[in-house]
């Protein structure tokens, strides 16, 4: 997301204090004139007095201040708290130092985005801002309140979430008022991509994200090190998008790293050899390329202009049966082997019920369903079933065993996509292209003090 300006209390906060500071120099200076007063004498204060209570809380402190605008340091510890949370994980305490470098550069650009909108008198409403983090705190099952309280509890804050919020909204306005009239695709143009696309019908292509590191000569040692140190988090479990947007030198950082569809012969020779032999969501080791290190994330795989199986659309059945606490290993068993039986002999869809009662089971539906969705190995299993038919058991004893029933299969169209697509896509891409450079003309005209 895009990142609005500092928040107004905070700045105004900043401002006091900076005011405060001219205050107190010019006590110094009449001080060197007059007999000095002790201003706490009325307080009454011991002299050395013992301190209770928990340490204050991290200060706002100016990091940098961009045309007017703060950021501080609490705006850089409280996003990387974010990312924190986003990754699950803890930030590694060797990376926190370089990725506080990242996130300043993050909120610089983003900051400056906010007020380019603001000069186009852009205006986003509170209650805007509202709707999109109760739509957030939905996808994360709290409520706005909830979820204010669990980020203040890990470090952040749901101030940082609403300047996300107002930023982004904020710069996509400011695109379609500033560049989005000024495009223009013509139709022979989207012709010539329609027949291009068409040309490799049936040929191999990868959805690709990608990570860049930029190397030298200087420092290949290091950045490689680091590399690793990244591909290892990413095989814990960690989000390549959240990576790649936070440590990719690629123009794609900004979109997670997502290079779209591509086909081998497209990517750097040394790319292309490793992607060739990758399954679908499947992690490369840092590929070494001219300029630096790549590590690369094959998203998914299809063949071109042909129908892919696992684009179906699936109307399913479950019926899973549990085990009581303490079951003997040997009875449960013998019970999945028995389930195994009756559905593989399940008699259709309609069957569910009849087998679920047999085991003391449970029936649930579940329409339009996508199967490239479902876990890989159930894809596997689900790709050549026929309507009817019923997956082997999976699960666990400890947690149920079920199989799943195909009531209904839609298979997608393989077609070329349509004239509308294709320039929509053009679009966009000269959309894009133009915003990076008016971002790098805010920046070349930015006035930023580093503090």
């Amino acid at each position: 997301m895009a990142i609005a300006k500092t928040n107004f209390t905070a700045r105004k906060r900043n401002l006091l204090l900076m005011a405060s500071f001219g205050v107190a120099a010019a006590g110094v200076a009449i001080a060197q004139e007059v007999t000095p007063v002790n201003s706490a004498t009325a307080l009454q204060l011991p002299e050395n007095p013992n301190i209770y209570g928990a340490p204050l809380p991290s200060i706002v402190k100016a990091t940098a201040i961009i045309n007017g605008e703060v950021i501080t340091q609490t705006d850089v510890d409280q996003r990387i708290a974010l990312l924190a949370i986003a990754n699950s994980q803890k930030v590694p305490e060797d990376e926190v130092e370089r990725l506080r470098q990242q996130i300043l550069r993050n909120l610089i650009d983003e900051t400056l985005q906010i007020q380019a909108a603001k000069t186009e008198e852009i205006i986003i409403k509170s209650t805007e801002i509202d709707r999109t983090l109760s739509r957030i705190a939905g996808n994360m099952k709290q409520t706005p309140e909830q979820m204010t309280d669990y980020l203040a509890s890990n470090g952040s804050s749901i101030r940082t979430i609403r300047r996300q919020i107002e930023g982004e909204i904020a710069w996509r306005r400011l695109q379609s008022a500033k560049i989005e009239s000024g495009i223009s695709v013509g139709d022979d143009e989207v012709k010539a991509v329609i027949e291009k696309l068409e040309a490799p019908k049936g040929t191999e292509e990868f959805r690709i994200g990608e990570i860049f590191l930029a190397a030298n000569t200087a420092n290949r040692a290091e950045v490689m090190a680091n590399a690793q140190k990244i591909t290892t988090a990413l095989q814990q479990g960690a989000s390549f998008a959240a990576y790649a947007r936070q440590y990719s030198e690629a123009s794609t950082s900004a979109v997670g790293g997502d290079l779209g569809w591509i086909r081998p012969e497209q990517l750097p020779d040394a790319i292309a050899a490793s992607v060739r032999g990758m399954a679908a969501n499947s992690l490369s080791a840092p590929i070494e390329i001219p300029g630096g290190y790549s590590i690369i994330a094959v998203l998914d795989k299809r063949k071109v202009l042909t129908a892919d199986p696992r684009n179906a659309v699936l109307n399913l059945k479950q019926v899973s049966i549990r085990f009581p606490a303490g079951t003997a290993p040997a009875l449960a068993n013998a019970t999945v082997t028995r389930f195994a039986e009756a559905s593989q002999n399940i008699g259709g869809c309609g069957g569910a019920e009849k087998l679920a009662a047999e085991f003391k089971g449970e029936v649930v539906q579940s329409d339009q369903v996508q199967m490239k969705e479902l876990p890989g190995p159930l894809q596997e299993m689900m790709v050549p079933m026929q309507i009817g038919q019923a997956t082997r058991p999976f699960g666990s004893i400890e947690e149920g065993v079920r199989v799943l029933v195909m009531c209904g299969r839609d298979e997608a169209s393989s077609s070329a996509p349509t004239f509308e697509q294709v320039y929509a896509q053009l679009n966009e891409e000269r959309v894009n292209t133009r915003a990076r450079r008016y971002l790098r003309d805010l920046r070349r005209d930015a006035v930023i003090d580093y503090r």
